[in-house]
This record gives structure tokens, C-alpha cells and sequence, in this order.
């Protein structure tokens, strides 16, 4: 049985509301077990037999719609790839303040050329790093709150649904994942 993390995008930050008791409930009824959410936000790890990532993410979001009439993409990561996003991140060194970095997780890896095109809007101070399916994020002068840098701004940009995640909640997930 594998370990692994839904990453819910859009979850209790907008106009989509859902309550953590009925994912855990959705993920569950899949036949996934030890089901335990993380914040409010869309986070639920949970163990699988089932191996491939993607059909975990397609299942969840198949249930979600049938039972909850909730279109919301989610993205899967195994415990081994949240434990190497943890401990990969190039700006951790860099700073104290784990509000300042951000991870942003990709459905998929974006295209090269994409990737080159990817800019920080005009006077601001973000540094960002593109591995694969991560988006690592640092934002040495302020928080998230405050930029143009978003989440929809790269998904547009890159042309890939994803979502974001704070340092905290990253390292959380990934120590929830292992256990």
C-alpha cells in the first residue's frame, strides 16, 4: 500500500466550499484508507493500492462531481516525491520565513519553451525555479498576499493547471505522507 497527497486547487479560498469531514468521506468511500486531511485547504493524504497518481487524482475528481456536484482538480503526489519536493527546495536555505516560500504543483511538467517564457511581473521581487512538475517559489520581500505572481498567473503562463502550496504546509504534508 502506497502513501499518497491530493492537492485539491481552489478549495475554501473562493466561491468553492468544501468541509474537510466530506472529503475525508469521498476519499474514503473510494476505498482508500487511512484518510486524514491537513488544514482547510484542499490537502488530504491518504494509503492506495492503487499506483498511478493520475487515476487516483481523475477518481477523486470524478467523486467529488458525482457526490458533492464539485468540479475541482486535483493533483497527486506520491509520499516519495512530497519527501523529495521537501527536501528540494533550492530558496529553503535562503530563508527563515516559511511565508515566503511557496510551492506550486503542476499537473504536468510544462514545455520547455513555456518554461522560458515564464517572467516575474514588472517591479517585483519573486525568485521562482521550474523542476518538473514543482514550481518553487520565493518571495524575499513579502508574502504571497501581495503579488501579481499567483497561481493563476502561471497557469496561464505555463499552460498547466496548478496548485500552491506554502513551506509549512509542504513539509507538513510530506511528514503526514511518511508516517
Amino acid at each position: 500500500m502506497g502513501r499518497y497527497v491530493a492537492l485539491l486547487r481552489g478549495v475554501n479560498v473562493g466561491k468553492v466550499r468544501l468541509a474537510m469531514a466530506d472529503l475525508r468521506r469521498v476519499v474514503g468511500d473510494l476505498g482508500h484508507e487511512d484518510v486524514k486531511t491537513y488544514l482547510q485547504s484542499g490537502n488530504v493524504v491518504f494509503g492506495s493500492s492503487v499506483r498511478d497518481a493520475e487515476k487516483l487524482a481523475s477518481g477523486i475528481e470524478k467523486a467529488l462531481t458525482d457526490e458533492l456536484k464539485l468540479t475541482v482538480p486535483v493533483l497527486v503526489r506520491s509520499a516519495r516525491e512530497l519527501a523529495a519536493v521537501a527536501g528540494g527546495n533550492p530558496y529553503a536555505e535562503r530563508e527563515d520565513d516559511p511565508t515566503r516560500l511557496l510551492v506550486g504543483f503542476l499537473r504536468t511538467a510544462p514545455t520547455k519553451t513555456a518554461v522560458a517564457g515564464l517572467s516575474v511581473p514588472g517591479g517585483e521581487n519573486v525568485a521562482f525555479t521550474v523542476s518538473g512538475r514543482e514550481l518553487y517559489l520565493h518571495y524575499p520581500e513579502g508574502g504571497y498576499g501581495r503579488t501579481k505572481f499567483t497561481n493563476a498567473y502561471v497557469e496561464k503562463k505555463l499552460d498547466v493547471v496548478g496548485t500552491t502550496r506554502n513551506w509549512k504546509s509542504v513539509r507538513s504534508l510530506a511528514e503526514l505522507a511518511a508516517a
